[in-house]
């Protein structure tokens, strides 16, 4: 499956941080790009573990996804 993350600048910190649209309150940080990648694809896998232990369905992945501008 495919989910939406979202990548923040950490401006306190430095690096990213970063959180999985279709999962509510899965959240992940790091220092680089490449760092957040590994780090949500581990967040993303113990979400759904913890999801699947509580016998839960998995949360889908957005079936659209849209970038709006706003003036």
């Amino acid at each position: 499956m495919t989910y939406t993350v979202l990548v923040f600048d950490d401006k306190e910190d430095g690096g990213f941080w970063a959180k999985v649209a279709e999962l509510p309150g899965c959240y992940t940080s790091g220092e680089t790009l490449d760092e957040i990648e590994e780090n949500v694809k581990d967040a993303i896998a113990a979400y759904l573990e913890a999801v699947r232990d509580a016998g839960e369905p998995e949360p889908e992945p957005a079936v659209h996804k849209l970038e709006v501008a706003v003036a």
